[in-house]
């Protein structure tokens, strides 16, 4: 069975969030038009606490776009996101949240990012999404979503990694393209990881 996974679609993710991707909004219209053909939608949620230490304010005297290590992963730092109860971290106001079945928070350690919705970046916590997936009978997992270049990406990577048939579909997501080019980058990656890429 096919589920439809739906990438961190949330407030701070959108133009003018705290974190905004650039026409990051453009993919709102396509999850809603294509949430109707699927008997499981899974949502996952960037849910920070207020300390967490991928923003860039925990780390005095970096900015954000610097790297550092959490964990034993580099770590870009980003501004303040998605922190949990907050506007921010709210799914999109135009999402059609009626048909999500199962929403998976990810990056809810202080010490430790989560770009994929499947495990935190050192793949020592799972976020349950396999396990969600695995009950209700799924082999193969369609992505939209954000960012193409990291959450999508990862995400996307992980499912291969656990066996799933995957295919992301190139009009339901966009990149945050810290560096020219980085979402065509993870286009091929996935790519050449077994993902389909649909036009």
């Amino acid at each position: 069975m096919h589920a439809l996974l739906l990438i961190d679609i949330q407030n701070d993710f959108l133009p003018g969030g705290a974190l905004g991707v650039p026409d990051g909004d453009a993919v709102i219209p396509i999850a809603n038009a294509l949430m109707a053909d699927y008997a499981c939608v899974v949502a996952t949620r960037d849910w920070h606490p207020p300390n967490h230490l991928s923003f860039a304010s925990q780390h005095p005297g970096q900015n954000v776009g610097d790297v550092v290590t959490l964990g034993s992963q580099p770590q870009v730092l980003w501004p303040d996101h998605c922190v949990q109860g907050s506007h921010g971290a709210d799914f999109a106001a135009e999402l059609d949240v009626r048909r999500i079945d199962h929403v998976i928070f990810k990056g809810t350690e202080r010490e430790i990012d989560s770009y994929s919705g499947f495990f935190d970046n050192d793949h020592r916590h799972a976020t349950g999404l396999d396990a969600t997936l695995k009950r209700a009978g799924v082999d193969a997992v369609d992505i939209v979503g954000l960012a193409t270049d990291y959450c999508v990406r990862f995400t996307a990577l992980d499912a291969r990694q656990l066996g799933y048939t995957v295919r992301v579909f190139q009009a339901g997501v966009r990149g945050v393209n810290l560096a020219a080019g980085d979402s065509d980058k993870a286009l091929a990656e996935m790519q050449a990881a077994g993902v389909t890429l649909v036009v």
